[in-house]
């Protein structure tokens, strides 16, 4: 783990470089999305491959800013990393310090072990399969964190996407009633479930395995859920990368899921 966790640091000091220097190099991914890609993307990939390979030459690391790797090949995989340099590349675009550095470890279709760094905050948040999770804020100590119960009658405390909201979303939103809605960018919206800030999570639209693996190993380690709309967990090294709508929730049986529509928009 603390090995783990000095590359994501590393990985995060990279960004910081060139977040800092206002050169981002922008470019565009050549996906159906044209997602923007900058110089830190490519930097703090640099970092994670060198420093997991040095540290697991026997696993395979599977990276957003690497070569796709046909399903063929990674289904034979039964442990392997899986990467996302730059979480809420758009954030960092425009400056904000909601971005992240996700580090994943996978054992079959589950991610057992998360870090998730966001280096413009100095916080760092970890958790490993039946160890618990743990938020490090600056240099400080590790605290476990939890997830938070929910008070049957009380106002459900949401977190959102900043970047990436929808119609399916607000009509959910609306449906629920009493909500407390937080907006903020990359895998940290899957923290705030962790450490008890939120209870709620909603993802109504796409991502990627490499966006969720890490902070939905958190999220597990801290006594979350995270599911897709037909309750069952968020599967990863599908044949497609791309995730199906999900729920991280902090409860088990959690009124929201009467209000979930099972094709939202």
């Amino acid at each position: 783990m603390e090995a783990v966790i000095d590359i994501a640091r590393r990985a995060g000091d990279a960004v910081m470089e060139v977040y800092e220097s206002g050169r981002f190099g922008v470019t565009s991914k050549d996906d159906e999305r044209s997602s923007p890609l900058t110089l830190a993307d490519l930097a703090a990939n640099r970092v994670i491959i060198e420093g997991l390979s040095r540290l697991s030459p026997q696993l395979p690391v599977l990276s957003e800013e690497c070569r796709e790797v046909p399903y063929a090949e990674r289904s034979r995989w039964e442990r392997f990393w899986l990467v996302d340099p730059l979480d809420g590349t758009k954030e960092f675009l425009k400056r904000s310090d909601e971005f992240t550095v996700n580090i994943a470890l996978v054992e079959g279709r589950s991610p057992v072990f998360g870090v998730v760094f966001a280096p413009a905050r100095s916080l760092l948040y970890y958790g490993l399969r039946g160890r618990g999770a743990f938020r490090v804020s600056g240099a400080g100590r590790p605290e476990p964190i939890r997830t938070a119960p929910y008070e049957p009658g009380g106002p459900i405390r949401i977190v959102a996407s900043r970047s990436h909201r929808s119609a399916g979303l607000d009509a959910f939103l609306q449906r629920l009633g009493d909500v407390r809605a937080l907006s903020i960018g990359s895998s940290l919206k899957f923290c705030l479930v962790a450490e008890g800030s939120a209870h709620l999570y909603p993802r109504l639209g796409p991502t990627m395995e490499w966006d969720t693996a890490a902070a939905q190993a958190v999220v597990e380690a801290a006594g979350g859920l995270v599911t897709d709309l037909a309750r069952r967990p968020l599967a990863c090294n599908k044949p497609n990368l791309l995730n199906p709508s999900f729920m991280a929730s902090g409860v088990p049986s959690p009124p929201w899921w009467d209000h979930v529509e099972t094709k939202p928009e």
